[in-house]
């Protein structure tokens, strides 16, 4: 196909370069006073450590807060602290269906372990809205509400883990058809080699997907419960798949919403935790040996403090010097599962100083309620993953991960759920 040329119009190029300006000018932490307050915190003293229950406690107000700013039952998005280009406001975003279907079971599981039935009521909300908004191929949509309703393989498959930890919690049938619509669209995108290069999400490269392995997780587990061969067929095709492609090193490659060659932590955890429930899930060591290659290359890239970097490269080198503390978190919670998969006490070690870490950055005492118990996208604040933004999904797997490691050290007589291993 050919493309007619245009000439460059030098008015639209001007006011490009205008618009531009002057979004970055208005973003800037010299006009948000409480970004470039919090900014400072990160640099100079970071925030105060409790136990890991008071920590939590102030994460879940905070989920709580980001549904009730959406009036649906749907997650905001995230929280920016200051005026966000992209969006083009300050404050709550709007309703995000894919992180909103994953924090489905974090709400069970903190209703169980805080006594409080009325996080039992958001998960259902938030269930049921999942349901209401379900589009009829059966797919979940990307993006936030009142965006394009395209279909996207990756939410899809969160929004099922959802919809099944509902189903395990109440037995209610619609749960489980919603699962089957969104499952046989998963299997209907599949490639004949196991990618799914159809039906991604218009908000992330197409080329560069590999972890979907997390939705295919996800279509393994729905396979079991509902009795669906074809289901657990598409899961093991695709996690094989990327299995395939991993480096012997266990790098990832096209496994990065915009940057293959430097994928961010947060896609690589992704990835990891996809092969290593996927295996647990079909019975298939070399699926877990892939998640432990990988886990275990992050894992000699913990710092001291806790710290690690935002991006690697093919040789696990960090590329940049922020941490995507959504990432961190993540991987907390895959160590801990690949501990509990595999019996191994290595899995553990850098685990009590990224936690340690992850609370110096929460802010538990900011007037803003928009900042105070949420996580950032980034450490700095103004790093290059949610820049200024509070995250639900951050949020989400920073309260998995204090559930976990609560479980594991304090509370061993009184494991986490089985709805709490799908969150």
């Amino acid at each position: 196909m050919t493309f007619l040329s245009r000439e460059p119009n030098p008015t639209m190029s001007v006011l490009g370069l205008l618009t531009g300006a002057y979004r970055r000018l208005r973003s800037a932490p010299a006009l948000n006073p409480t970004a470039a307050r919090e900014l400072r915190v990160d640099l100079e003293s970071r925030h105060p450590v409790d136990e890991h229950k008071e920590h939590a406690i102030e994460a879940v107000r905070w989920l709580e807060r980001a549904q009730d700013a959406t009036g649906s039952g749907g997650i905001a998005r995230g929280y920016a602290v200051a005026w966000n280009r992209y969006f083009r406001a300050r404050g709550w975003q709007p309703a995000y269906p894919e992180t909103t279907g994953y924090a489905i079971p974090t709400l069970l599981e903190a209703a169980r372990v805080f006594s409080n039935p009325g996080l039992a009521e958001r998960a259902r909300r938030a269930a049921d809205w999942e349901i209401e908004i379900q589009l009829d191929t059966g797919a979940v949509q990307g993006g936030v509400i009142g965006q394009n309703k395209g279909p996207a393989v990756f939410n899809t498959g969160q929004v099922m883990l959802g919809w099944l930890a509902m189903r395990e919690t109440t037995g209610d049938g619609r749960y489980s058809e919603a699962t089957l619509r969104a499952g046989r669209f998963l299997v209907a995108q599949l490639d004949a080699d196991g990618l799914w290069r159809r039906g991604n999400s218009s908000f992330a490269r197409s080329d560069s997907t590999l972890y979907n392995a997390r939705a295919a997780w996800a279509l393994a587990e729905a396979g079991v419960a509902l009795n669906e061969p074809e289901f657990i067929a598409g899961a093991r095709a695709n996690l094989f798949a990327v299995r395939g492609r991993q480096h012997p090193n266990g790098w990832f490659p096209d496994c990065c919403l915009n940057d293959p060659a430097r994928p961010l932590l947060h896609t690589i955890a992704y990835t990891i935790r996809g092969l290593a429930e996927g295996g647990r899930v079909l019975s298939e060591a070399a699926l877990i040996e892939g998640a432990t290659a990988a886990a275990g290359a992050l894992r000699d890239r913990v710092r001291a403090d806790g710290w690690m970097s935002g991006r690697f490269d093919a040789t696990w080198q960090p590329t940049v010097a922020w941490s995507c503390l959504t990432g961190e978190a993540q991987m907390c919670n895959n160590w801990m599962r690949l501990f509990a998969i595999t019996g191994t006490p290595a899995w553990l070690e850098p685990i009590p100083r990224i936690l340690a870490f992850l609370k110096t950055t929460q802010n538990r005492l900011s007037h803003d309620l928009g900042l105070r118990g949420g996580i950032k996208g980034s450490w700095p604040f103004n790093g290059g993953y949610g820049r200024f933004e509070m995250l639900n999904w951050a949020t989400k797997y920073f309260i998995d991960a204090l559930l976990r490691h609560d479980s594991l050290t304090n509370s061993p007589a009184n494991p986490l759920t089985r709805v709490h291993r799908l969150a």
